[in-house]
C-alpha cells in the first residue's frame, strides 16, 4: 500500500509517499481501506516533533473508510461496514489497523468523506460546549480563528445551544464567513486588541468562556476577555506552546478557571465515544451542524495541505483523498 511515511521531524518537506506492507489486523483489531482523512493542527505537531512519535510513522489521527478485515475475536462488525476513527495515528494511508473499540460506526446520510473530516473536530466542539462548559441560554462565548474549522462548528454549536458568539478573525473574507456561520459579533484582531473589543461588547463584563485554539498568541487577551468565574479552554496552540502560568493570574482575573483539554480524555470510554459520535452525526444529518470542507487534497500533497493549514490559507476543513 502506499503511506506518508515521517522518517524524521520536520517541516512539510518530511511527509513523504512510500510503498509499504499492508498491515495486519490482530487480536482485537479491524483493518481499513482508507477512503479520507482529516487534517488537524495535531498532525502538524507531531510532524514537526512538539508532540514526538518514534519513527519511522504515518500521521493522520482521524480517518474513515470501510472494514476489510477482522482480527481474532471481533463481533459487531463485519467486512464492507462504513466506520471512523480519531485520536489514533496511521491514517495518511490506503490502509490502517485500528482497535475494534475505537471504531465508529456510520450512519446512513454520512458519506464516508464527510465523517473524516467531522468527527476529530466535531466531537471536540461537542465535548468543549456540552462537557467542559456547557453553553447556555444567553451565554457571551468568545471564539477565537472563528472562520477555521474547528472555530465554525464552534460558532455553530454556541449558537446551538443559545449562545451568543464573538469570534476572531484576521481578514474581512474570513469574517464573512464567520458571519455565515453564525458569529453574532466579530473582532478583526489585526485592527483592535481582543479583549478590549470583548469588553466594548459585553459591556464590560467579559464572557462566560473563551475557546481559544490558537495558545500563545492569544494567551493574555483571552484570559483578559473573562467574566469573573468564567473558563479559559486551551484547546490547542497554533502559535505555539503557551508559557507557564502564575496561578494568582486566574485570581486577579476574578477566579477564573483555566484547562488545556484533550480529546482523547473525553472519549475514553466507549459509551462515551457513541453517545458524542451519535450526537454528531445527528445534528449533521438533520442540518443543524454544516461540516464544511473547502480543502481537498490527494494524499501525495500531505505536504502541501500542512503548508496551508499553518500559512492561515484555509477555512473550514481540510482532507486527504486517500482512493
Amino acid at each position: 500500500m502506499r503511506a506518508v511515511v515521517v522518517e524524521e521531524p520536520g517541516g512539510p518537506e518530511v511527509l513523504r509517499v512510500r510503498e509499504t506492507a499492508d498491515p495486519v489486523p490482530g487480536p482485537g483489531e479491524i483493518a481499513v481501506d482508507v477512503a479520507a482523512s482529516g487534517v488537524n493542527f495535531i498532525d502538524v505537531y507531531h510532524r514537526s516533533g512538539l508532540y514526538p512519535l518514534p519513527a519511522p510513522f504515518t500521521p493522520g489521527m482521524e480517518g474513515a473508510g470501510t472494514v476489510s478485515a477482522l482480527g481474532a475475536g471481533v463481533s459487531g462488525l463485519a467486512v464492507g461496514d462504513r466506520v471512523g476513527w480519531v485520536m489514533l495515528p496511521g491514517s495518511y494511508a490506503e490502509r490502517a489497523v485500528i482497535p475494534a473499540d475505537r471504531a465508529v460506526p456510520l450512519p446512513d446520510g454520512v458519506s464516508t468523506e464527510l465523517a473524516a473530516a467531522a468527527l476529530l473536530q466535531g466531537m471536540t466542539a461537542h465535548f468543549l460546549t456540552r462537557t467542559a462548559h456547557t453553553v447556555r441560554e444567553g451565554d457571551d462565548v468568545l471564539v477565537h480563528a472563528a472562520a477555521g474549522g474547528m472555530g465554525l462548528l464552534l460558532t455553530q454549536l454556541v449558537k446551538l445551544h443559545g449562545g451568543r458568539v464573538i469570534g476572531t478573525v484576521s481578514t474581512a473574507e474570513k469574517e464573512a464567513v464567520a458571519r455565515a456561520a453564525g458569529a453574532d459579533e466579530v473582532i478583526r484582531y489585526t485592527e483592535e486588541p481582543v479583549d478590549t473589543a470583548v469588553r466594548k461588547l459585553t459591556g464590560g463584563a467579559g464572557v462566560a468562556v473563551v475557546y481559544d485554539g490558537v495558545g500563545a498568541a492569544t494567551f493574555d487577551a483571552s484570559l483578559a476577555s473573562l467574566r469573573p468565574r468564567g473558563l479559559l479552554a486551551v484547546f490547542g496552540q497554533a502559535s505555539g506552546v503557551v508559557p507557564p502560568v502564575e496561578l494568582q493570574r486566574l485570581n486577579a482575573a476574578g477566579s477564573v478557571f483555566l484547562t488545556r483539554p484533550t480529546l482523547a480524555h473525553y472519549i475514553a470510554d466507549r459509551a462515551e465515544l457513541l453517545t458524542r459520535s451519535r450526537e454528531l452525526f445527528e445534528w449533521i444529518r438533520a442540518g443543524r451542524l454544516d461540516v464544511r470542507v473547502n480543502a481537498r487534497y490527494p494524499l501525495a500533497d500531505a505536504g502541501r495541505a500542512h503548508e496551508d493549514l499553518t500559512g492561515r490559507r484555509t477555512t473550514g476543513k481540510s482532507i486527504l483523498l486517500v482512493r
